[in-house]
């Protein structure tokens, strides 16, 4: 199979990692309704995914979870709780400059929301270093939707094996594939890096 032209990453759990109960502890703190930290996110999870369909703004979303925890802070205060939750993965963003340094286009593509991505941006200077972005509040559409996957070959202006594509989760891989894609399971650094390698990528 031919040398893919365009690497496309997943953010979370590749470019970085997170951990949803950080935020939640630090919101149910300053809720006045008594709310177990650890199953807030499953209880808001309709509410989630809207957001991250781009179907509510951030201010709604905002709204919506004052209305139903009794959320006492600001929304500045809410955004940091929410959002200050990832931290770098080093070899993965190395991997990336190295891929960058062979002349490769690169993008970021993630199933997200408008108050990751603006932390993102702000705390980590990888973050701009790539060609393109697509994003799911921005697009309307979430891995593993055909409509994102759209998106982003005509942003790269590229199809089939041309795209490789590497994610953490097994269902946003198969899309993938399905669409000739050269992709790759992220399980660990070490494996991603293997797989790129056989894909004469490094």
């Amino acid at each position: 199979m031919s040398r893919p032209k365009v690497v496309a990453f997943d953010l979370g759990k590749v470019l970085v990692d997170f951990d949803y109960s950080i935020a939640a502890r630090r919101i149910t703190a300053r809720c006045a309704r008594s709310i177990d930290h650890a199953d807030f996110f499953n209880h808001h999870a309709p509410l989630l995914c809207r957001y991250e369909l781009g179907e509510v703004t951030t201010q709604e979303f905002f709204e919506a979870i004052c209305q139903a925890t009794s959320f006492s802070g600001t929304r500045v205060e809410f955004g940091d709780y929410f959002a200050d939750i990832f931290t770098e993965i080093p070899p993965i963003v190395r991997l990336h400059e190295t891929l960058r340094g062979k002349g490769l286009r690169t993008y970021i593509f993630s199933n997200t929301n408008e108050l990751a991505i603006s932390h993102i941006r702000r705390r980590f200077p990888f973050f701009s270093t790539f060609d393109g972005y697509i994003f799911s509040y921005e697009e309307g559409a979430m891995k593993p939707d055909r409509r994102i996957y759209e998106a982003l070959e005509k942003l790269a202006g590229c199809s089939g094996p041309e795209i490789c594509y590497m994610d953490d989760l097994p269902q946003n891989v198969a899309a993938g594939a399905a669409r000739g894609w050269q992709t790759v399971l992220h399980e660990s650094p070490e494996k991603t890096q293997a797989a790129l390698a056989n894909l004469g990528l490094l």
